[in-house]
Protein backbone atom coordinates (compact mmCIF):
# COMPACT_ATOMS: atom_id res chain seq x y z
CA UNK A 1 0.00 0.00 0.00
CA UNK A 2 1.39 3.43 -0.65
CA UNK A 3 2.09 5.64 2.12
CA UNK A 4 0.69 9.51 1.79
CA UNK A 5 2.44 11.95 3.52
CA UNK A 6 0.39 13.81 6.13
CA UNK A 7 1.24 17.35 5.65
CA UNK A 8 -0.51 20.92 5.90
CA UNK A 9 -1.11 23.22 2.75
CA UNK A 10 1.92 25.36 2.39
CA UNK A 11 3.48 28.41 0.44
CA UNK A 12 6.42 27.19 -0.56
CA UNK A 13 9.18 29.82 -1.13
CA UNK A 14 12.38 29.89 -3.33
CA UNK A 15 16.04 28.36 -1.95
CA UNK A 16 18.32 31.40 -2.30
CA UNK A 17 21.97 31.38 -0.78
CA UNK A 18 21.16 29.15 1.80
CA UNK A 19 17.98 30.61 2.88
CA UNK A 20 14.30 30.17 1.73
CA UNK A 21 13.11 33.44 0.37
CA UNK A 22 9.73 34.54 -0.81
CA UNK A 23 8.93 35.25 -4.08
CA UNK A 24 8.31 38.45 -5.64
CA UNK A 25 5.35 36.97 -7.95
CA UNK A 26 1.31 37.27 -8.03
CA UNK A 27 0.97 34.44 -9.80
CA UNK A 28 1.06 30.88 -7.52
CA UNK A 29 0.22 27.05 -8.70
CA UNK A 30 -1.61 24.59 -6.44
CA UNK A 31 0.41 21.42 -5.65
CA UNK A 32 -1.86 18.24 -5.88
CA UNK A 33 -1.46 15.01 -4.64
CA UNK A 34 -1.95 12.51 -7.25
CA UNK A 35 -3.46 10.28 -4.94
CA UNK A 36 -6.36 11.57 -3.49
CA UNK A 37 -6.47 14.91 -5.27
CA UNK A 38 -5.85 16.92 -1.71
CA UNK A 39 -4.23 20.06 -1.99
CA UNK A 40 -0.32 20.16 -0.70
CA UNK A 41 1.02 23.08 -1.11
CA UNK A 42 0.98 26.45 -3.35
CA UNK A 43 4.16 27.14 -5.11
CA UNK A 44 4.69 30.88 -6.83
CA UNK A 45 5.58 31.01 -10.05
CA UNK A 46 8.97 33.30 -10.04
CA UNK A 47 9.82 36.34 -11.57
CA UNK A 48 13.08 37.86 -13.14
CA UNK A 49 13.61 39.44 -10.60
CA UNK A 50 14.02 36.27 -7.89
CA UNK A 51 15.95 34.38 -10.66
CA UNK A 52 18.22 37.86 -10.41
CA UNK A 53 18.73 37.02 -6.89
CA UNK A 54 19.78 34.02 -7.32
CA UNK A 55 21.95 34.73 -9.97
CA UNK A 56 23.84 37.09 -7.59
CA UNK A 57 24.05 34.40 -4.73
CA UNK A 58 25.56 31.79 -7.28
CA UNK A 59 27.98 34.63 -8.49
CA UNK A 60 29.46 35.01 -4.68
CA UNK A 61 29.69 31.31 -3.84
CA UNK A 62 31.70 30.54 -7.11
CA UNK A 63 34.98 31.93 -6.40
CA UNK A 64 35.57 29.85 -2.85
CA UNK A 65 33.60 26.58 -4.42
CA UNK A 66 35.10 26.61 -7.85
CA UNK A 67 38.90 27.14 -5.99
CA UNK A 68 38.18 24.54 -3.16
CA UNK A 69 39.73 21.19 -3.89
CA UNK A 70 38.07 18.56 -5.43
CA UNK A 71 38.91 16.32 -2.42
CA UNK A 72 37.67 18.79 0.24
CA UNK A 73 34.21 19.71 -2.10
CA UNK A 74 33.67 15.73 -2.35
CA UNK A 75 33.10 15.39 1.52
CA UNK A 76 29.63 17.49 1.31
CA UNK A 77 28.26 14.37 -0.91
CA UNK A 78 29.83 11.58 1.29
CA UNK A 79 27.80 13.37 4.00
CA UNK A 80 24.56 13.93 1.54
CA UNK A 81 25.30 10.11 0.70
CA UNK A 82 24.18 9.53 4.43
CA UNK A 83 21.42 11.64 5.41
CA UNK A 84 19.87 10.49 1.90
CA UNK A 85 19.89 6.89 3.86
CA UNK A 86 18.45 7.91 7.09
CA UNK A 87 16.26 9.94 6.10
CA UNK A 88 14.95 6.82 3.09
CA UNK A 89 11.23 7.04 4.68
CA UNK A 90 10.57 10.50 5.12
CA UNK A 91 11.77 11.09 1.48
CA UNK A 92 9.76 8.29 -0.03
CA UNK A 93 6.87 8.96 1.66
CA UNK A 94 7.23 13.05 0.14
CA UNK A 95 7.37 11.45 -3.17
CA UNK A 96 4.55 9.39 -2.79
CA UNK A 97 2.61 11.60 -1.64
CA UNK A 98 3.84 14.57 -4.46
CA UNK A 99 4.05 11.99 -7.26
CA UNK A 100 2.20 9.62 -6.91
CA UNK A 101 4.20 6.60 -6.70
CA UNK A 102 4.18 3.70 -4.89
CA UNK A 103 6.02 3.04 -2.00
CA UNK A 104 8.82 0.74 -3.79
CA UNK A 105 9.09 3.05 -6.89
CA UNK A 106 9.76 6.34 -3.98
CA UNK A 107 12.08 4.05 -2.95
CA UNK A 108 14.14 3.04 -5.78
CA UNK A 109 14.30 7.00 -5.96
CA UNK A 110 16.37 7.37 -3.14
CA UNK A 111 17.99 4.66 -3.67
CA UNK A 112 19.44 5.45 -7.33
CA UNK A 113 19.87 9.40 -5.84
CA UNK A 114 22.45 7.23 -3.58
CA UNK A 115 24.14 5.62 -6.20
CA UNK A 116 24.56 8.67 -8.08
CA UNK A 117 25.68 10.53 -5.00
CA UNK A 118 28.10 7.67 -4.69
CA UNK A 119 29.68 8.37 -8.42
CA UNK A 120 29.94 11.67 -7.96
CA UNK A 121 32.13 10.85 -4.77
CA UNK A 122 34.61 8.94 -6.83
CA UNK A 123 35.24 12.28 -9.24
CA UNK A 124 38.54 12.83 -7.70
CA UNK A 125 39.62 9.34 -9.17
CA UNK A 126 38.15 10.24 -12.75
CA UNK A 127 39.03 13.63 -13.50
CA UNK A 128 42.85 13.23 -12.64
CA UNK A 129 44.55 15.56 -15.17
CA UNK A 130 47.26 13.81 -17.46
CA UNK A 131 50.79 14.68 -18.04
CA UNK A 132 53.23 13.64 -21.16
CA UNK A 133 56.80 14.80 -21.98
CA UNK A 134 55.82 15.45 -25.67
CA UNK A 135 59.73 17.26 -26.31
CA UNK A 136 62.88 16.79 -24.11
CA UNK A 137 62.33 19.14 -21.59
CA UNK A 138 58.70 20.09 -22.68
CA UNK A 139 55.59 18.82 -20.96
CA UNK A 140 52.29 18.78 -21.64
CA UNK A 141 48.97 18.73 -19.21
CA UNK A 142 45.57 18.77 -18.70
CA UNK A 143 43.84 20.36 -15.89
CA UNK A 144 39.61 20.04 -15.85
CA UNK A 145 38.11 23.65 -14.58
CA UNK A 146 34.30 23.97 -13.60
CA UNK A 147 32.04 25.47 -16.28
CA UNK A 148 30.75 28.46 -13.31
CA UNK A 149 27.30 28.62 -13.00
CA UNK A 150 25.00 26.29 -14.63
CA UNK A 151 20.63 26.14 -14.91
CA UNK A 152 18.97 23.02 -14.58
CA UNK A 153 15.51 21.69 -15.24
CA UNK A 154 13.76 19.07 -14.19
CA UNK A 155 10.61 17.52 -14.52
CA UNK A 156 8.08 16.21 -12.52
CA UNK A 157 8.32 12.44 -12.94
CA UNK A 158 11.12 11.50 -10.41
CA UNK A 159 11.13 14.13 -7.91
CA UNK A 160 14.48 12.99 -6.32
CA UNK A 161 16.65 10.94 -9.20
CA UNK A 162 16.61 13.28 -12.04
CA UNK A 163 17.70 16.17 -9.66
CA UNK A 164 20.60 13.67 -8.73
CA UNK A 165 21.50 13.60 -12.17
CA UNK A 166 23.13 16.77 -12.01
CA UNK A 167 23.50 17.91 -8.92
CA UNK A 168 26.39 15.81 -7.02
CA UNK A 169 28.62 15.69 -10.64
CA UNK A 170 28.06 19.09 -11.27
CA UNK A 171 28.78 20.47 -7.98
CA UNK A 172 31.30 17.90 -6.85
CA UNK A 173 33.45 19.48 -10.50
CA UNK A 174 33.21 22.89 -9.02
CA UNK A 175 30.32 24.66 -10.55
CA UNK A 176 27.30 26.52 -8.79
CA UNK A 177 23.23 26.01 -9.95
CA UNK A 178 20.39 27.02 -10.14
CA UNK A 179 17.58 24.56 -10.56
CA UNK A 180 14.13 24.80 -11.60
CA UNK A 181 12.21 22.73 -10.15
CA UNK A 182 9.02 21.01 -11.53
CA UNK A 183 5.99 23.33 -10.42
CA UNK A 184 4.39 19.68 -9.88
CA UNK A 185 6.56 18.22 -7.67
CA UNK A 186 8.42 20.42 -5.36
CA UNK A 187 8.24 19.96 -2.04
CA UNK A 188 11.08 16.62 -2.73
CA UNK A 189 13.79 19.29 -4.22
CA UNK A 190 13.59 21.69 -1.43
CA UNK A 191 14.05 18.97 1.00
CA UNK A 192 17.23 17.80 -0.63
CA UNK A 193 18.61 21.34 -0.61
CA UNK A 194 17.70 21.05 2.82
CA UNK A 195 19.93 18.11 3.39
CA UNK A 196 22.60 19.26 1.32
CA UNK A 197 22.56 22.47 3.50
CA UNK A 198 22.95 20.39 6.31
CA UNK A 199 26.01 17.94 4.81
CA UNK A 200 27.68 21.33 4.85
CA UNK A 201 26.92 23.00 1.26
CA UNK A 202 28.18 26.01 1.49
CA UNK A 203 25.27 29.15 0.81
CA UNK A 204 24.85 29.65 -2.69
CA UNK A 205 26.11 26.77 -4.29
CA UNK A 206 22.87 24.96 -5.08
CA UNK A 207 19.85 27.59 -5.48
CA UNK A 208 16.39 26.71 -5.84
CA UNK A 209 14.04 28.74 -8.61
CA UNK A 210 10.52 27.90 -8.48
CA UNK A 211 8.07 28.46 -11.56
CA UNK A 212 6.76 27.60 -15.08
CA UNK A 213 7.82 28.23 -18.64
CA UNK A 214 8.75 31.72 -17.94
CA UNK A 215 11.86 30.96 -15.64
CA UNK A 216 12.53 28.08 -18.49
CA UNK A 217 13.50 30.68 -20.47
CA UNK A 218 14.66 33.75 -18.60
CA UNK A 219 17.66 30.61 -17.29
CA UNK A 220 18.16 30.00 -21.01
CA UNK A 221 18.48 33.53 -22.01
CA UNK A 222 20.28 35.06 -18.90
CA UNK A 223 24.26 36.08 -19.74
CA UNK A 224 25.66 34.38 -16.82
CA UNK A 225 24.64 31.10 -16.87
CA UNK A 226 27.16 29.20 -18.63
CA UNK A 227 25.13 26.00 -19.01
CA UNK A 228 21.81 24.65 -19.05
CA UNK A 229 20.78 20.93 -18.58
CA UNK A 230 17.29 19.93 -19.24
CA UNK A 231 14.70 16.86 -18.92
CA UNK A 232 11.22 16.60 -20.16
CA UNK A 233 9.23 16.45 -23.56
CA UNK A 234 11.07 16.64 -27.08
CA UNK A 235 8.95 19.72 -27.60
CA UNK A 236 10.35 21.35 -24.65
CA UNK A 237 13.75 20.25 -24.90
CA UNK A 238 14.14 21.67 -28.42
CA UNK A 239 13.01 24.87 -27.47
CA UNK A 240 15.34 25.19 -24.38
CA UNK A 241 18.33 23.80 -27.00
CA UNK A 242 17.62 26.68 -29.22
CA UNK A 243 16.91 29.30 -26.48
CA UNK A 244 20.24 28.07 -24.82
CA UNK A 245 22.44 27.87 -27.48
CA UNK A 246 20.97 30.93 -29.34
CA UNK A 247 22.54 32.48 -26.57
CA UNK A 248 25.89 30.83 -26.91
CA UNK A 249 25.17 28.50 -23.59
CA UNK A 250 26.20 24.86 -23.82
CA UNK A 251 23.31 22.75 -23.36
CA UNK A 252 22.26 19.43 -23.16
CA UNK A 253 18.73 18.97 -23.72
CA UNK A 254 16.83 15.14 -23.07
CA UNK A 255 13.10 14.89 -24.43
CA UNK A 256 10.72 12.48 -24.70
CA UNK A 257 10.63 8.38 -25.99
CA UNK A 258 8.63 5.90 -27.97
CA UNK A 259 10.33 2.81 -26.80
CA UNK A 260 9.84 -0.78 -28.70
CA UNK A 261 9.99 -3.99 -27.57
CA UNK A 262 10.97 -6.78 -29.88
CA UNK A 263 9.63 -9.91 -28.87
CA UNK A 264 10.55 -13.42 -31.11
CA UNK A 265 8.52 -16.34 -31.23
CA UNK A 266 11.55 -18.08 -29.30
CA UNK A 267 11.60 -15.86 -26.21
CA UNK A 268 11.58 -17.07 -22.54
CA UNK A 269 7.42 -16.75 -22.26
CA UNK A 270 7.61 -15.98 -18.45
CA UNK A 271 10.37 -13.86 -18.39
CA UNK A 272 9.55 -11.63 -21.57
CA UNK A 273 5.92 -11.34 -20.11
CA UNK A 274 7.16 -9.93 -16.43
CA UNK A 275 9.26 -7.77 -18.03
CA UNK A 276 6.99 -6.22 -20.21
CA UNK A 277 4.79 -5.29 -17.74
CA UNK A 278 7.01 -4.43 -15.72
CA UNK A 279 8.30 -2.06 -17.97
CA UNK A 280 5.15 -0.44 -18.87
CA UNK A 281 3.72 -0.39 -15.75
CA UNK A 282 6.47 0.91 -13.73
CA UNK A 283 6.18 4.63 -12.17
CA UNK A 284 2.50 4.33 -14.03
CA UNK A 285 3.88 4.30 -17.03
CA UNK A 286 5.93 7.96 -16.72
CA UNK A 287 9.48 7.79 -17.77
CA UNK A 288 11.26 8.08 -20.80
CA UNK A 289 12.43 4.29 -20.41
CA UNK A 290 8.76 2.74 -19.88
CA UNK A 291 7.93 -0.16 -22.86
CA UNK A 292 5.28 1.98 -25.10
CA UNK A 293 5.01 -0.75 -27.85
CA UNK A 294 5.46 -4.28 -28.28
CA UNK A 295 6.33 -5.58 -32.25
CA UNK A 296 5.54 -8.67 -32.04
CA UNK A 297 7.71 -10.69 -34.89
CA UNK A 298 5.93 -14.00 -36.23
CA UNK A 299 3.90 -16.11 -33.65
CA UNK A 300 3.74 -14.50 -29.95
CA UNK A 301 0.45 -15.50 -28.86
CA UNK A 302 1.58 -17.49 -26.32
CA UNK A 303 3.60 -14.56 -24.59
CA UNK A 304 0.85 -12.24 -25.31
CA UNK A 305 -1.83 -14.33 -23.31
CA UNK A 306 1.01 -14.25 -20.51
CA UNK A 307 1.58 -10.33 -20.81
CA UNK A 308 -2.39 -10.05 -20.34
CA UNK A 309 -2.35 -12.29 -17.09
CA UNK A 310 0.68 -10.56 -16.12
CA UNK A 311 -1.18 -7.25 -16.58
CA UNK A 312 -3.97 -8.15 -14.61
CA UNK A 313 -1.85 -8.33 -11.28
CA UNK A 314 -1.33 -5.24 -11.38
CA UNK A 315 -3.87 -2.96 -9.32
CA UNK A 316 -3.87 0.65 -9.15
CA UNK A 317 -3.58 1.78 -5.63
CA UNK A 318 -1.79 -1.49 -4.80
CA UNK A 319 1.24 -2.58 -6.69
CA UNK A 320 0.50 0.75 -9.61
CA UNK A 321 0.43 4.31 -8.92
CA UNK A 322 -1.34 7.64 -9.62
CA UNK A 323 -0.64 9.44 -12.99
CA UNK A 324 0.18 12.80 -12.17
CA UNK A 325 -3.04 14.67 -13.00
CA UNK A 326 -6.43 14.65 -14.02
CA UNK A 327 -5.44 16.13 -17.69
CA UNK A 328 -2.59 13.25 -17.52
CA UNK A 329 -5.43 10.91 -17.14
CA UNK A 330 -8.05 12.08 -19.16
CA UNK A 331 -5.12 12.43 -21.92
CA UNK A 332 -4.45 8.91 -21.76
CA UNK A 333 -7.54 7.00 -22.16
CA UNK A 334 -8.04 9.09 -25.34
CA UNK A 335 -5.07 7.64 -26.50
CA UNK A 336 -6.94 4.28 -25.60
CA UNK A 337 -10.48 5.11 -26.63
CA UNK A 338 -9.11 6.96 -30.44
CA UNK A 339 -7.17 3.55 -30.71
CA UNK A 340 -10.32 1.58 -29.95
CA UNK A 341 -12.37 3.44 -32.68
CA UNK A 342 -9.59 2.79 -34.80
CA UNK A 343 -9.61 -1.07 -34.89
CA UNK A 344 -7.15 -1.93 -32.31
CA UNK A 345 -8.21 -4.39 -29.87
CA UNK A 346 -8.16 -3.96 -25.93
CA UNK A 347 -6.97 -7.18 -24.56
CA UNK A 348 -6.67 -5.81 -20.81
CA UNK A 349 -8.54 -2.37 -20.14
CA UNK A 350 -7.50 0.32 -17.63
CA UNK A 351 -10.05 3.04 -18.29
CA UNK A 352 -12.50 4.48 -15.31
CA UNK A 353 -9.88 3.15 -12.91
CA UNK A 354 -11.02 4.18 -9.39
CA UNK A 355 -9.29 3.03 -6.45
CA UNK A 356 -11.50 2.79 -3.41
CA UNK A 357 -11.11 5.76 -0.26
CA UNK A 358 -8.96 7.52 -2.89
CA UNK A 359 -11.95 8.82 -5.26
CA UNK A 360 -9.89 12.15 -5.77
CA UNK A 361 -6.81 9.93 -7.40
CA UNK A 362 -5.69 10.59 -11.02
CA UNK A 363 -5.70 6.58 -11.82
CA UNK A 364 -4.98 4.43 -15.63
CA UNK A 365 -4.90 0.87 -14.91
CA UNK A 366 -2.59 -1.12 -17.09
CA UNK A 367 -3.85 -1.30 -20.74
CA UNK A 368 -2.87 -4.03 -23.10
CA UNK A 369 -3.82 -3.15 -26.86
CA UNK A 370 -3.48 -5.85 -29.83
CA UNK A 371 -3.52 -5.12 -33.40
CA UNK A 372 -2.35 -1.63 -33.42
CA UNK A 373 -1.46 -0.18 -36.65
CA UNK A 374 1.75 1.63 -36.89
CA UNK A 375 0.26 4.77 -38.29
CA UNK A 376 -2.30 4.92 -35.31
CA UNK A 377 -1.17 7.79 -32.57
CA UNK A 378 -0.76 5.32 -29.95
CA UNK A 379 2.08 3.55 -31.76
CA UNK A 380 4.20 6.48 -33.07
CA UNK A 381 3.15 9.60 -29.80
CA UNK A 382 5.04 9.09 -25.84
CA UNK A 383 1.42 7.77 -24.22
CA UNK A 384 3.14 8.20 -20.35
CA UNK A 385 0.90 5.93 -19.09
CA UNK A 386 0.50 2.27 -18.54
CA UNK A 387 -0.71 0.86 -21.70
CA UNK A 388 1.59 -0.88 -24.25
CA UNK A 389 0.39 -0.83 -27.69
CA UNK A 390 1.26 -4.58 -29.59
CA UNK A 391 2.16 -3.90 -33.18
CA UNK A 392 2.26 -7.43 -35.02
CA UNK A 393 4.80 -8.11 -37.90
CA UNK A 394 6.07 -10.70 -40.15
CA UNK A 395 9.84 -10.54 -39.33
CA UNK A 396 12.85 -9.18 -37.90
CA UNK A 397 13.50 -6.43 -40.47
CA UNK A 398 9.63 -5.25 -40.59
CA UNK A 399 9.79 -4.81 -36.85
CA UNK A 400 12.88 -2.89 -37.20
CA UNK A 401 11.88 -0.29 -39.64
CA UNK A 402 9.15 0.52 -37.19
CA UNK A 403 11.33 0.82 -34.63
CA UNK A 404 13.88 2.98 -36.59
CA UNK A 405 11.21 5.12 -38.45
CA UNK A 406 9.64 6.76 -35.21
CA UNK A 407 11.68 9.87 -34.67
CA UNK A 408 13.08 9.02 -30.48
CA UNK A 409 15.99 7.31 -29.83
CA UNK A 410 16.00 6.82 -26.31
CA UNK A 411 15.56 3.21 -26.00
CA UNK A 412 14.55 -0.42 -27.21
CA UNK A 413 14.97 -3.97 -26.57
CA UNK A 414 14.71 -7.03 -28.17
CA UNK A 415 13.44 -10.66 -26.38
CA UNK A 416 14.71 -13.62 -27.70
CA UNK A 417 17.21 -16.97 -26.70
CA UNK A 418 19.33 -16.49 -30.54
CA UNK A 419 22.28 -14.28 -29.63
CA UNK A 420 22.40 -13.44 -33.63
CA UNK A 421 19.04 -11.98 -33.53
CA UNK A 422 20.03 -10.25 -30.33
CA UNK A 423 23.04 -8.94 -31.90
CA UNK A 424 21.43 -8.17 -35.26
CA UNK A 425 19.21 -5.63 -33.56
CA UNK A 426 22.11 -4.36 -30.88
CA UNK A 427 24.01 -3.26 -34.57
CA UNK A 428 20.91 -1.88 -36.38
CA UNK A 429 18.13 0.02 -33.68
CA UNK A 430 18.29 3.20 -33.72
CA UNK A 431 18.71 4.06 -30.51
CA UNK A 432 20.64 5.26 -27.56
CA UNK A 433 20.15 2.23 -24.97
CA UNK A 434 19.89 -1.10 -26.11
CA UNK A 435 17.97 -3.96 -23.79
CA UNK A 436 18.62 -7.66 -24.74
CA UNK A 437 15.89 -9.81 -22.38
CA UNK A 438 15.57 -6.64 -20.15
CA UNK A 439 12.49 -4.20 -20.44
CA UNK A 440 14.19 -0.99 -19.18
CA UNK A 441 17.59 -0.95 -20.26
CA UNK A 442 18.89 2.03 -17.64
CA UNK A 443 22.57 1.78 -17.23
CA UNK A 444 24.06 1.78 -14.06
CA UNK A 445 26.99 4.11 -12.95
CA UNK A 446 29.64 4.76 -14.25
CA UNK A 447 27.66 3.88 -17.94
CA UNK A 448 25.90 6.69 -18.76
CA UNK A 449 22.14 7.51 -19.33
CA UNK A 450 21.22 9.22 -22.69
CA UNK A 451 19.39 8.81 -25.80
CA UNK A 452 19.56 9.55 -29.66
CA UNK A 453 17.64 11.09 -32.21
CA UNK A 454 14.74 13.58 -31.07
CA UNK A 455 15.22 11.99 -27.31
CA UNK A 456 18.56 13.92 -26.84
CA UNK A 457 19.70 17.33 -27.82
CA UNK A 458 23.65 18.69 -27.44
CA UNK A 459 26.37 16.05 -26.75
CA UNK A 460 26.67 14.00 -24.70
CA UNK A 461 25.18 12.23 -22.11
CA UNK A 462 23.36 14.05 -18.34
CA UNK A 463 25.15 10.94 -15.93
CA UNK A 464 28.27 8.58 -15.64
CA UNK A 465 31.82 9.31 -17.03
CA UNK A 466 30.46 11.52 -20.13
CA UNK A 467 28.78 14.34 -17.84
CA UNK A 468 32.15 15.06 -16.91
CA UNK A 469 32.51 17.07 -20.64
CA UNK A 470 30.02 18.82 -20.35
CA UNK A 471 29.86 20.34 -16.59
CA UNK A 472 33.98 21.13 -16.98
CA UNK A 473 36.29 22.83 -19.55
CA UNK A 474 39.68 21.47 -20.37
CA UNK A 475 42.96 23.97 -19.80
CA UNK A 476 45.74 22.23 -21.86
CA UNK A 477 49.61 23.59 -20.69
CA UNK A 478 52.45 23.19 -22.08
CA UNK A 479 55.79 24.02 -19.77
CA UNK A 480 59.28 24.51 -20.36
CA UNK A 481 62.05 25.00 -17.68
CA UNK A 482 65.38 23.42 -18.54
CA UNK A 483 67.10 25.60 -21.15
CA UNK A 484 70.21 23.67 -20.94
CA UNK A 485 67.96 20.64 -23.26
CA UNK A 486 68.48 20.03 -26.86
CA UNK A 487 65.86 22.21 -28.38
CA UNK A 488 63.51 20.00 -31.81
CA UNK A 489 60.67 21.73 -33.31
CA UNK A 490 58.51 21.39 -30.09
CA UNK A 491 60.58 24.02 -28.02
Amino acid sequence: MQTILKTQQAELSNFIGGKKMSSQTERWQEVISPIDGKLLASVPMSTRADLELAVAAAKSALPTWSKMPIKERVQVFFRYKKLLEDNMQSLTALICSENGKTEDEARAEIEKSIELTEFACAMPQLVAGEVLEVSRGVECRTERYPVGIVGCIVPFNFPAMVPNWTIPNALVLGNVMIMKPSEKVPLTLMRLAELLQEAGLPDGVLNLVQGDRDIVEAICQHPAIEAVSFVGSTKAAKNVYRQSTAHLKRCLALGGAKNHLIVLPDAHPEMTASNIVASMSGCAGQRCMAASAMISVGQTDHIIELVCAEARKIVAGDNLGAVISAESQKRIEKYITDAEKQGASILVDGRKTVVKGKEGGFYVGPTVIDYVKPDMAIAQEEIFGPVIAIIRTQDMDEALAIENANPYGNAAAVFTQNGGWARYIMERAESGMIGVNIGVPVPREPFSFGGWNESRFGTGDITGKSSIEFWTKLKKITTKWNPTSRTGWMS
